[in-house]
């Protein structure tokens, strides 16, 4: 009889709780027709004259970074549009109300002679978007959507709607001149010229080939869309790429254990670890590369470490979504797009700026500070 009462119970709690958690009339919820995506399509490349939207989906920047940023472009032969909502501030951080910030997203999508959108920072604030647009309307008009940090959100749901973006520079970076080689690469990018990444050795390497399609981003903000629409790990044979900013190593381990434990690192062919800027170091691991490391050995898939994207220094440009080939060696790395485009190769140890102080120089080949 208990176990009577207590089923019954559980089932009115859940239905209560499914009652109470109702979303939005544009929310559209992963379905079993449409679990994952395991193909995006490539946006067609820029050409001199192109409109580049320039959008704040997260934190407010300053007007003056922005007109930075839209002169930037105007060198590069590309004409930019500011969104109509940019500039506003709201609760003293956000760039606008989820619906001025939804809005100028729909714009940027909806305006045919919009080629590609790049985000003006990051920050936070995507997540409160996921409901308010459906996956349809991001995959109804193909175009470059760029940016990182809180950005991945974004990524995530373009290519959970089967379309390839850039994780790449914004406005906050941008508005400083836009000739460092991170801002001019993700510029030949969109213009059709892919890189070809050649990455010194690391210490923290996994050796091993793999192939699939490239995921994730910054990992504090993808790891908690897990399960939304804009979930792109739910696919198979991926290749999973990691970046964090000052979070604890505990707080790291704990979001790749929550990876884990759904299934995310077992459909995994490889893994890329990008930067971990000015993270934790309150246990004995000799760095947050060699902590992961330990629990990525167990997959025995290939992992990359010390790739030069995220809030470091350097923040070379990757095609989200798109099926990429790693190539890891005791003596160094590459990593391929196999996408259409005029390719050619990047070594990212030529990238680093002799102005990078001598630590992240040495954090980026696996050393001690």
């Amino acid at each position: 009889m208990n176990r009577i009462l207590m089923t019954t119970a559980t089932a009115l709690m859940a239905a209560v709780m499914m009652t109470s958690c109702d979303k939005s009339d544009n929310y559209v919820a992963p379905t079993p027709e449409e679990p994952t995506v395991q193909h995006c399509v490539k946006p067609d490349y820029l050409k001199a004259g192109d409109k580049v939207a320039l959008i704040s989906p997260s934190y407010f920047t300053p007007m003056e970074n922005v007109e930075k940023t839209a002169d930037v472009l105007r060198g590069w032969g590309l004409e930019p549009v500011i969104g109509p909502n940019v500039g506003k501030v709201v609760d003293g951080r956000y760039a606008g109300t989820v619906a001025e910030r939804i809005s100028d997203i729909r714009w940027a999508l909806a305006d045919p002679t919009v080629k590609a959108v790049i985000c003006n920072r990051g920050g936070y604030g995507t997540i409160q978007l996921i409901d308010q647009l459906t996956l349809a309307e991001l995959k109804a008009s193909p175009k470059w959507l760029v940016g990182f940090s809180d950005i991945s959100t974004l990524h995530g749901l373009m290519n959970r709607a089967g379309v390839m973006s850039i994780h790449g520079t914004m406005s906050s970076f941008l508005a400083k001149g836009g000739t460092d080689e991170t801002s001019t690469l993700m510029r030949d990018l969109l213009l059709g010229q892919v890189p070809r990444y050649e990455l010194p050795a690391h210490k923290q390497n996994i050796t091993g080939q793999a192939s699939g399609m490239l995921v994730g981003g910054n990992l504090c903000t993808f790891v908690p869309n897990l399960g939304s629409p804009a979930d792109a790990t739910m696919g198979r044979d991926l290749i999973l790429f990691v970046e964090e900013v000052e979070e604890s190593m505990h707080n790291i381990d704990r979001q790749m254990r929550i990876l884990q434990m759904n299934g995310v690192l077992d459909r995994c062919k490889g893994v890329i670890l990008g930067e971990f800027t000015d993270c934790g170091t309150e246990f004995t691991y000799e760095s947050v590369e060699a902590m992961l490391r330990v629990m990525l050995s167990d997959y025995h898939i290939p992992v990359l470490c010390g790739f030069p994207g995220g809030h470091g220094y350097v923040n070379l440009p990757l095609v989200m979504g798109a099926n990429v080939t790693i190539d890891v060696r005791e003596d160094g790395a590459t990593l391929q797009f196999n996408i259409d485009g005029e390719h050619h190769e990047v070594r990212t140890a030529d990238v680093i700026a002799p102005s990078t102080p001598v630590t992240a120089r040495m954090r980026l080949a696996g050393k001690r500070e």
